[in-house]
């Protein structure tokens, strides 16, 4: 397989690099008790290789794994870009193979999960849970066999939408999910406005802190995704034989439209309310012409400000 899948690990977490990273955290935590902190921590799982210590499997038997339905012709129908990915490895795996890269990442991730669940308990023992803003965020979605892609890099629900989880505790709306649409962006200006602290002028993002306060609050900000095709690596090599191209998406509460080289390596528009499997690209449908006009238009007024 083009990426090692990873297994049980023997021993007990505080042998593995993410548990080792939460204990570290915790001695930072209290440590600096005392004092305003801003404090970042990294896990690496659930990034491959998928390993955990072996009772996370024990979870996850082999048999109940579920493996992602393609519909036959779907990737056929393009646009070719979307389903570019160098993680393809569909085709190439067998279904034995498949349930076990995802009992191996769904145990990886709850190992991961165990090392948060460490440091909530560190904050409420230090008597730091109800003056301690706390942000859970991922880099990126993941793909387990959607639409035949594994890992990252597409424009695809799975890879661009992430987990974000905002905790402030002073904010009315805790424990609330919102279904709003947000970016990554926003985030510096919103830690910069619940902590009192200017933010810089021409941040892309906004505060989200009224949606702190109400989930529910009106929201017009759509989210913007990118990603490249071909285009020159770090040392300065371009793939030969193919033009470099651009992938753009735009995410609203309903819908997801994207251009692929503006649109002229294709184009996708799906609607979460009918198609939450993004299944039916519905670009060139007649009937949702004047919903991707408007989007096309808020994407490329989003790009030209870049």
């Amino acid at each position: 397989m083009p990426f090692s899948v990873g297994g049980p690990l023997r021993g007990g977490d505080e042998e593995h690099t993410d548990a080792k990273i939460a204990t570290e955290v915790i001695r930072l935590l209290r440590e600096n008790q005392d004092r305003p902190f801003f404090l970042a921590c990294g896990f690496f799982r659930p990034h491959t290789p998928y390993v955990a210590p072996a009772k996370y499997f024990e979870r996850y038997p082999l048999e109940k794994m579920p493996i992602a339905e393609v519909p036959q012709g779907h990737r056929e129908a393009g646009p070719a870009a979307a389903f570019a990915s160098a993680m393809k490895v569909q085709d190439t795996m067998t279904d034995a193979q498949r349930r076990q890269a995802i009992q191996a990442y769904f145990a990886s991730t709850t190992f991961m999960d165990a090392q948060v669940g460490r440091l909530l308990q560190a904050l409420n023992e230090l008597k730091l849970a109800d003056k301690t803003i706390v942000v859970f965020l991922s880099d990126h979605g993941y793909h387990l066999g959607e639409h035949g892609l594994w890992q990252k890099m597409s424009l695809f629900e799975n890879s661009a939408r992430v987990p974000l989880i905002i905790y402030d505790p002073r904010a009315k709306g805790n424990g609330k999910a919102c279904g709003r649409t947000v970016e990554l962006v926003d985030l510096h200006a919103t830690l910069a406005d619940l902590c009192g602290l200017p933010a810089p002028e021409g941040l892309d993002g906004k505060s989200l802190r009224p949606l702190l306060e109400d989930p529910n609050a009106p929201w017009d900000r759509p989210a913007i995704t990118q990603v490249s095709r071909d285009t020159p690596t770090i040392t300065g090599e371009k793939p030969k034989g193919r033009p470099a191209l651009m992938g753009y998406s735009i995410r609203n509460e309903r819908y997801r439209y994207t251009e692929w080289g503006e649109g002229k390596q294709g184009r996708q528009l799906f609607d979460y309310q009918t198609d939450p499997n993004e299944w039916k690209n519905l670009a060139d449908d007649p009937m949702y012409a004047m919903v991707r006009d408007e989007l096309a238009r808020q994407l490329h007024d989003r790009v030209a400000k870049k």
